[in-house]
């Protein structure tokens, strides 16, 4: 099968959450045996070569891949200039994409196939395309006033998308049903978890805490204003001096949103992952208050790593989390946080190891890129078989 992969850039040449699923899909398909072509871009730096671009994605030279690499157009300042630019961009792959030999199926990230899309819409170009919008953030509560007039700017082209698609991936819990409320019928989506590798599981099993000892919260991400750093900054200043916890934060925080404190310290960016499983390893609980997610990929590693999980009830986390393996409360709920947080300080370590031992078990089961890319190529190519069969009828 030939498969064209369209995304707006992949890790490591563009970090978030969205480009280190497109690292892992493209990756596992190559595995898998698949024809890929891989569609991406960089915002910044020098344009990656198809032999660098193998090597950073761990793919073989005797396999059967392609790397289609541009620059992301730059926008201006003015309003609406991110949805101007990732138009253009789509502009410019479906140019390279109609270049390319015929494929069976295209797996477009985002924005990246709106230009095909518009084609496909008029008849003009016939492929199978599925598209992945990672979480539908412009769908759920923004943060402040400025992210809500960029939500509202955001939702017509994702809805035109998503109607116009022959399938749309979904990470499921509260992603599915915003894709249906766009028009999108339940038959043409298609449920798929992420993944983490399996590498990230740590091999040897996480201790009891000794009774009584400090926990160790850990935050990881950058900082956004949806990330909820501003309300676990709140919260975090009325309980530090009346809890015995500490908490680690990984990330670019500004230091303007730096607590002063002995029991909170902060390591910057970090890009090693081995750094990164060490400190999870050394914490006890992740924490992500997040207003609006996908299915985010730290609380994946977390989870691999044995660590509990406080996070938010948004997107595909109830998947995610439950109170097997941690809390999940409400979006920009500082009431609700502070009495987790509370509540944690004071639970025991028995209990604390009964929900850490759960949220490595449930990776295990559920969210492994080995299992998470044949579920992904089993639901492609049975929509191909239903759509062979349609379009013959």
């Amino acid at each position: 099968m030939r498969i064209a992969l369209l995304t707006d850039g992949i890790f490591p040449y563009v970090i978030g959450g969205m480009q280190k699923h497109s690292y892992y899909l493209t990756r596992f398909f190559v595995e898998l045996g698949l024809d890929v072509s891989l569609f991406h871009c960089v915002t910044e730096g020098k344009i990656p070569s198809e032999e660098q671009v193998r090597s950073d994605l761990q793919i073989p030279e005797s396999s059967n891949f392609k790397s289609i690499c541009i620059r992301f157009p730059k926008g201006n300042k003015l309003p609406g200039h991110y949805l101007r630019s990732s138009y253009l961009y789509s502009i410019q792959q479906a140019e390279k994409v109609k270049q390319e030999t015929a494929f069976d199926f295209i797996y477009s990230k985002g924005f990246s196939a709106w230009a095909l899309l518009a084609e496909k819409q008029k008849g003009k170009f016939n492929t199978p395309i599925g598209i992945k919008f990672h979480g539908y953030e412009m769908y759920q509560t923004p943060p402040n006033l400025k992210a809500k007039l960029q939500y509202l700017m955001l939702r017509g082209p994702v809805k035109f998308c998503n109607q116009t698609a022959d399938v749309v991936f979904s990470y499921g819990g509260k992603i599915t049903p915003i894709i249906e409320s766009l028009g999108v019928p339940k038959k043409r989506i298609i449920e798929i978890p992420s993944g983490i590798e399996s590498t990230w599981l740590n091999q040897e099993a996480r201790k009891v805490k000794p009774e009584g000892s400090a926990k160790k919260l850990l935050f990881l991400g950058r900082y956004e204003r949806r990330k909820g750093i501003e309300e676990l900054n709140h919260v975090l200043s009325k309980v530090l001096d009346q809890v015995a916890f500490s908490i680690e934060f990984i990330g670019p925080i500004p230091q303007s949103k730096q607590i002063k404190h002995d029991r909170v310290h902060y390591h910057g960016k970090i890009m090693d992952q081995q750094r990164i499983k060490e400190i999870m390893d050394a914490c006890d609980v992740l924490v992500t208050p997040s207003h609006s997610e996908g299915m985010p990929n730290v609380i994946m590693e977390g989870m691999a790593r044995s660590m509990a999980i406080i996070a938010t009830d948004v997107g595909a986390v109830p998947i995610q989390v439950d109170e097997h393996n941690g809390w999940r409360i409400q979006a920009a709920n500082e009431n609700e946080l502070e009495a987790v947080l509370t509540a944690l300080d004071e639970l025991s370590s028995a209990h604390l190891h009964i929900l850490q031992i759960a949220s490595k078990q449930k990776v295990v089961d559920l969210f492994q890129w080995e299992d998470v890319s044949k579920s992904t190529l089993s639901a492609i190519q049975t929509f191909l078989l239903s759509h062979a069969k349609d379009t013959k009828e």
